[in-house]
């Protein structure tokens, strides 16, 4: 029995007319969405300026490919150091405070003395009435598929505007087993190639998103020590299976291909040079490679604007004549892909991007906010009440505090993070009443992290 999320993708290959390639028109779109995969952890440098911005360890040339033939972010961020939040801000081109996805579980209900601060709980279901790239694609005539990880919710992904998926699968995949790779970064890529060629043979352009999994089994800490390919060589060994499909359809001029991360990744010392990671808003848990190859784009450019996953479906919109919806957060990236040199300006609703966070996870710190303005960025910990002011141009790693040398500017930017947060309605963590320091001394070290059986994860 075929199954239902297969269904589409299979009717376009048996009825669909066959044509060499797709004819002149509307774009096709491509984004690969990688797992945990730092801004340092290719094998691309990210940032012309930075040496360390590139893995010595790592081997991923269809990266580089993507790099050499379009153009690079140093400046591109994850909206969350967190899957979830940052997957609903891909489909939505909505900031994850204002969509209140700013997790991937809700906590215990009866809160411990553990925290200073009790959790908002997070919105977990991707609401129906929240458009997608993939609905104003679709109502514009274009062939629409995801495949991968989903973890935006439980519904199906066709209540999204996808024709073809995997379902709502979560870090599991399709078979809910603890490492759905390899198997499944390639039954990804297969189920992606076959839906873009159908669309091919069809006459109708496409938006494929490819969102890989994480390798539950094998931790960041033990990417290096051999065992099998590394998850990052994976997940580039099928984006290069994709980028020679679309050459031989003859696909790769009418096809936009943006790569990306959901976060950086897991522990405190792998995003080197960047400081923090996975959980985090310092830029190690935000900042992760950002890649648009398409036509029009110079090729092998290193942009300094800074980007968000929030701004692909206002640019794929613009790109494709469609209406963008009333409700987003991200801007169009089209004037800065069409300059040679990757500059100009992104028409968001405010300037700043706002990066809000208000868990405990993974040792983070406690709940913060961060923003971001041009290349200076203001991180608040609700924990501590600490407010610090880092310029992201010299000092990547975060190692200079300016607030005390620049309260002007952190005046300003402190009061921009407020308005940004009422405006969306962002959830806040509260005073939790029952707080014991000796008891929060004692679990510092686990503090925030999923404990069994007191964090419900999304599954299937």
């Amino acid at each position: 029995m075929t199954p239902p999320m297969l269904r589409p993708l299979l009717t376009l290959l048996t009825f669909s007319p066959v044509v060499a390639a797709a004819p002149a028109g509307p774009p096709n779109f491509v984004v690969i969405m990688a797992e945990a995969q730092g801004w340092a952890q290719t094998s691309f440098q990210m940032d012309d300026r930075v040496p360390g911005s590139r893995s010595r360890t790592f081997s991923t040339p269809a990266v580089e490919r993507l790099a050499r033939e379009g153009m690079r972010f140093t400046f591109g961020y994850a909206l969350s150091p967190r899957c979830t939040p940052s997957r609903a801000a891909l489909f939505t081109g909505r900031n994850p405070a204002a969509l209140r996805m700013t997790f991937v579980g809700i906590g215990r209900s009866a809160e411990t003395p553990r925290t200073r601060l009790i959790p908002p709980e997070p919105v977990l279901e991707l609401t129906a009435d929240t458009v997608t790239v993939a609905e104003v694609l679709r109502a514009r005539g274009y062939a629409t598929a995801h495949f991968g990880k989903w973890h935006v919710g439980r519904a199906d992904p066709a209540r999204h505007g996808f024709e073809a998926s995997d379902g709502p699968t979560s870090n599991g995949g399709p078979d809910q087993v603890a490492s759905p790779n390899p198997k499944q970064a390639i039954g990804m890529t297969d189920r992606g190639i076959a839906f873009l060629s159908a669309a091919a043979r069809a006459g109708r352009p496409f938006y494929l998103q490819l969102s890989h999994y994480p390798d539950q089994e094998r931790k960041e800490g033990r990417d290096d020590r051999g065992g099998g390919p590394r998850p990052s060589e994976e997940v580039d060994r099928q984006l290069s299976r994709l980028l020679q499909e679309l050459d031989r359809l003859g696909l790769a001029g009418n096809t936009y291909v943006a790569y990306t991360a959901d976060h950086g990744g897991q522990g405190r010392t792998g995003n080197a040079p960047l400081s923090g990671g996975k959980g985090s808003v310092l830029e190690g848990g935000l900042r992760v490679p950002f890649l648009i190859r398409g036509p029009g784009i110079a090729p092998g450019v290193c942009s300094r604007v800074p980007v968000t996953a929030c701004d692909l479906l206002p640019t794929f919109t613009e790109l494709a004549g469609a209406p963008a919806p009333a409700a987003v957060d991200g801007g169009s990236l089209v004037p800065v892909l069409r300059d040679p040199a990757g500059r100009g300006n992104v028409a968001r609703p405010v300037p700043e991007l706002l990066f809000h966070f208000p868990h405990y996870d993974l040792g983070n710190g406690g709940p913060a906010t961060a923003l971001l303005l041009g290349t200076h960025k203001l991180i608040r910990s609700y924990e501590t009440g600490a407010i610090r002011l880092f310029e992201l141009e010299s000092d990547p790693g975060e190692a200079r505090d300016l607030a005390a040398k620049e309260p002007a500017l952190m005046r300003d930017l402190l009061a921009r993070m407020d308005a940004r947060l009422r405006e969306m309605g962002a959830a806040m963590a509260r005073p939790n009443p029952n707080h014991d320091p000796a008891a929060a001394s004692a679990d510092e070290p686990r503090r925030g992290e999923p404990r069994g059986g007191g964090q419900r994860r999304e599954k299937r």
